[in-house]
Formats: C-alpha cells, sequence, structure tokens
C-alpha cells in the first residue's frame, strides 16, 4: 500500500474527529470561533496537499511554488526587503521545485552557490551602503528558508507527504499539549523568551503526534521522527523572532485561524530541510 493511501483514511478520519470535536465545544469556550476557524482551514487545505500529491510531482511541484511565492510576500513584507530582492527570492520560489520536478540532477552546490550570490545581487548593484548588509543577509536567509525548503516537497517524494502530515498533527499536538499539562510544573517552563505560550508541555504533546502520525502511514523512523520534531519545535520559534523582530503578530491577515500562510507553515519549512539533511 502507498503512502497516499495510507494517509488519506489517516487525514479523513482526524478531520472529521475535529470536526465533531469543535462542533461540540461549549458555545461559552473563549476559544471556541478561533477553533472552529482553524478547522475549516484544515478542511480545506488538506485536499490541496493530498491532491498535490495525487497528480504526481507535476502537481507537487506547482503546489510548492505556489506556497513559495505567497510566503515570500509575507516575508517581504516582514522583513522590509525591497522589490528586487523579492524577484530574486520569487524566481527562487518557482525555479527550484521545477527544476527539482523536471532536472533534478541539475541541483547540487554548484546551483546552491549560484542561488546564494544571486540574492546579494540586488543590494550590491543598488549600492545600499546604510542598510545593503542586512538586505542581502535577510534575502539569504529566506532563500534556504523558504524556496530550498519547499523543494523537498518534490525531492523527497513519498517521505514528504508524510512529513507534512506529521507536521500538521504535530502542531495540533503542541497546542493540546501544552493546552492540558502547560498551566503548571515542570513541562509549563517556556521554551523560550521568543514565544513564551510555547511550553515543554507543548514539545510533549507534539512528540506524540507526530510519532504517531508517521506510525500512521507507515513511515515512522526514529531518525525520521527526530528531524520533524526538532523541525516543528524549531520552525515555530523561528518565525516567531522574524516577527518578533518586525514589530507583528501574524506574518498575514487572510489565512483563518492562523494568520497568514507562514504561520501556518513555518515548522513544515525547518523540518523539510532537515529531513533532506538526514534522508537525501
Amino acid at each position: 500500500m502507498s503512502t497516499l493511501s495510507r494517509t488519506v483514511p489517516v487525514v479523513t478520519g482526524a478531520l472529521g474527529a475535529g470536526g465533531l470535536a469543535v462542533a461540540a465545544l461549549p458555545a461559552r469556550l473563549r476559544m471556541r470561533s478561533e477553533l472552529r476557524r482553524r478547522w475549516r482551514t484544515w478542511a480545506l487545505s488538506a485536499p490541496l496537499f493530498l491532491g498535490a500529491f495525487w497528480i504526481g510531482d507535476a502537481g507537487v511541484a506547482v503546489f510548492a511554488a505556489a506556497l513559495g511565492v505567497v510566503a515570500v510576500a509575507e516575508y517581504v513584507r516582514m522583513a522590509g526587503l525591497t522589490r528586487p530582492d523579492q524577484a530574486v527570492l520569487t524566481l527562487a520560489a518557482v525555479a527550484l521545485p521545477a527544476l527539482a520536478w523536471l532536472s533534478p540532477e541539475v541541483l547540487g552546490p554548484q546551483l546552491a552557490l549560484g542561488a546564494l550570490l544571486l540574492a546579494v545581487v540586488p543590494a550590491v548593484l543598488h549600492g545600499d551602503a546604510a542598510a545593503g548588509f542586512t538586505r542581502a543577509s535577510r534575502t539569504l536567509f529566506a532563500l534556504a528558508w523558504i524556496p530550498l525548503a519547499l523543494t523537498g516537497l518534490v525531492l523527497l517524494g513519498d517521505i514528504a507527504l508524510a512529513v507534512g502530515v506529521a507536521v500538521a498533527f504535530g502542531d495540533v499536538g503542541a497546542w493540546c499539549g501544552g493546552t492540558a499539562l502547560g498551566r503548571r510544573g515542570p513541562l509549563a517552563r517556556p521554551l523560550s523568551p521568543l514565544s513564551p505560550n510555547k511550553t515543554w508541555a507543548g514539545v510533549a504533546g507534539c512528540a506524540a503526534a507526530t510519532a504517531g502520525a508517521l506510525a500512521s502511514v507507515g513511515a515512522f523512523t526514529p531518525l525520521l521522527w527526530s528531524a520533524v520534531l526538532v523541525g516543528c519545535v524549531l520552525g515555530d520559534l523561528l518565525e516567531s523572532m522574524v516577527k518578533r523582530e518586525s514589530g507583528v503578530k501574524d506574518a498575514g491577515s487572510w489565512l483563518p485561524g492562523f494568520g497568514g500562510l507562514l504561520d501556518r507553515i513555518d515548522s513544515l519549512l525547518v523540518a523539510l530541510l532537515l529531513v533532506m539533511a538526514v534522508t537525501l
């Protein structure tokens, strides 16, 4: 049985159970409306994600490029980058998944070096002595964080499908763990001042949920689970750092229950990078 065949009933069952749970929430619960918005977003995004893998590499490449273009636009606004910087990142967001689909053999150190050099060109040509180094550094960071990471959706194949599902379950598990166990005691300690609401209880919930998700789709290995778990935790904190410096609460406001796309895929980006590092 393929990973996709295992994944569809797992995701369908989770959405069904989640839908019943949020429908049964009492009206007086403060987070009721937000949880319902989040469930609706899950219900709309899951078929897009699974549908891309059902189409095949072409569908995954288009899906990865679409995610990259939107995520780049959100990042550029937060980081205060210019249109030339955004143009370079958008080009990478479209070109790298396309190359991973059409000519994966060309993806190597030479192409990576070329992309890194291209990222600094706008600031250098502009002669930006006041903020050029900051612009170039932020563009280089974004190149690895968004386009390069999303290329993993194509390169990793069925593993990427398992990682995407595990990260989604991990987000829910982290919230459940933090809510149930994170009010007092040692597990209530925050992971980082960057995000005081993220506690060790959330990590415990995320660890259980990611392990269960990987096992349910037949993809569990200790190494893969470790990479996904670290990606979930580090990705969330990484985006919190970007948002804190930018002085914003969310990367956007168009995705109900989450904010922006980066608020939704921050953990997936780092997880994909780590999984590529340990599997490719």
